[in-house]
């Protein structure tokens, strides 16, 4: 029997923190579904947000509370911008080098509905792949590849581990603590500026178990996203490029955006990818980023990544202007948890980062504040994990069979017709008719002889349709037409 003392589903920013933070002498196993860096973390660009002192700390909440609709929980707002100062001093002092000044000073950056330049960032616009590549370095336990959770073995209120696909074989994997750092939902949506494997089959388990999910309705969108690929993960043009100064213009080279917002490109995210959407709906014209006011030289060097990604694909920046699209970005709501990262009546079970709902996101998150979620409550959950009394408890046997584990020979054409649902009715403008005919479907679909991996991927999908439902009024990123 695999045994271990923690479980982390997981190898992003806040799995990976997680286990830094986990002594040596624990036996802890990191598990994630393909290659570590194939997740979310790594296609971050933008940055980190840090409360810059003391003082920044209450303009930090006012600024994520604002953009969240005041929506979310204070006291977990509060505590993520206090606990940022420590927790980004303490990869500072590890060895992770975010960009300086020549001499040695932080460079902050501002995104849209922040008040202060408070985001470091590392690469220029390669924030997540550096500082994920430093927590793989750093990571001092075992790491392993190829592993698809798709069920949670919960009994008594208690979680005893999970059933996985292991290189395409059955496995049991138990453990005395779980923690579930497996991102959102993004593979759910047409469009997105996600890894391929964040697909939601963990929100799935949950619907399944009774473990609630919160705040299931807002799913963000990011404004400004090159999406003419056939990829399903689109190319994400960070929103960093309009905190220094970019505009977002029509065919003509006019900047609509203040047709919708006194604060044009710098409103918040919801309001920009509404007002993109709509005016490409209304007038049928493409909706460009324009960086023509850039010079070359410091745009290379601030943007290399971006640079270098679209030159491959023909665009010389910063002198041509690109067409953009909104696409779906991150998950606001998730598994609910409290601000130790605890779920709620299930003992021995932790939810991070981008799965979690801890309430700081409101009904939107604020710009780059998800690499600093998912590393402050990593922490805590740990610090919570550690100060515990270990009880043992003795394992029952689970032996249920999944049959229909295997991807189905249909199950194709459903995940696409799923894509096409959620993009079309249950995306950024919704109205209560799409809603319903969206969760007909679902409900449809799930009736069908279909794979374990596509029933938890519509269990997903029903969550969100409901919440949408449930919610009359336009909230955050919320819009009910």
């Amino acid at each position: 029997m695999k045994k271990y003392d923690v479980l982390i589903i997981g190898a992003g920013a806040s799995g990976l923190y997680a286990a830094m933070n986990l002594p040596k002498s624990k036996k802890v196993l990191v598990v994630c579904k393909d290659i570590p860096w194939e997740c979310n973390t790594f296609y971050a660009q933008g940055g980190m947000v840090t409360a810059l002192d003391e003082d920044d700390i209450a303009l930090h909440v006012e600024d994520t509370m604002a953009a969240g609709a005041f929506h979310n929980d204070k006291e977990a707002v509060e505590i993520m911008s206090r606990t940022s100062i420590a927790t980004t001093k303490d990869i500072i002092d590890k060895g992770m080098k975010f960009d300086c000044d020549e001499r040695g000073n932080l460079l902050y950056t501002k995104e849209a509905a922040h008040s202060a330049e408070r985001i470091v960032h590392a690469g220029g616009d390669a924030t997540g792949r550096y500082m994920h590549y430093f927590m793989m370095l750093e990571n001092k336990h075992m790491l392993q590849r190829n592993t698809l959770v798709y069920d949670l073995l919960i009994e008594n209120g208690r979680c005893f581990g999970v059933k996985a696909l292991v290189n395409y074989r059955h496995e049991t994997i138990y453990a005395n603590d779980v923690i579930i750092a497996s991102g959102g939902v993004g593979s759910l949506y047409a469009y997105n500026t996600n890894s391929r494997t964040v697909s939601a089959d963990i929100h799935g388990i949950c619907v399944e178990k009774g473990i609630e999910l919160v705040d299931m309705e807002m799913m963000q969108f990011h404004p400004t996203v090159f999406v003419k690929t056939p990829f399903a993960r689109k190319l994400l043009l960070t929103e960093a490029l309009r905190g220094e100064g970019a505009f977002v213009v029509a065919e003509d080279g006019r900047r609509f955006l203040f047709d919708y917002d006194e604060r044009g490109e710098l409103a918040s995210r919801d309001i920009v990818s509404r007002a993109i959407f709509d005016h490409k709906r209304k007038t049928g014209e493409e909706a460009y980023l324009d960086f023509s006011m850039f010079e070359e030289e410091w745009f290379e060097k601030r943007f290399p990544n971006i640079t270098r990604s679209f030159a491959a694909i023909g665009y010389s920046f910063p002198k041509d202007r690109v067409p953009i699209s909104p696409a779906f970005h991150y998950a606001v709501g998730g598994i609910k948890s409290d601000t130790d990262g605890c779920v709620e009546g299930i003992d021995g079970l932790y939810v991070i980062g981008e799965a979690a709902s801890t309430g700081v996101h409101g009904a939107n998150r604020l710009a780059s504040n998800s690499l600093l979620e998912g590393v402050v409550f990593a922490k805590r959950a740990v610090d919570h994990l550690l100060s515990k009394e270990q009880t043992e408890v003795s394992t029952p046997i689970f032996d249920k069979e999944y049959k229909n584990i295997v991807h189905h020979e249909n199950d194709k054409v459903y995940k696409h017709r799923l894509r096409k649902i959620m993009w079309d009715d249950i995306g950024i403008i919704r109205t209560k008719k799409a809603l319903l005919e969206a969760k007909n479907v679902i409900f449809d679909m799930k009736n069908r002889d279909i794979g374990r991996l596509l029933e938890l991927r519509l269990n997903t999908a029903s969550a969100i349709v409901e919440a949408a439902l449930k919610r009359k009024k336009s909230l955050g990123t919320h819009y009910i037409a």
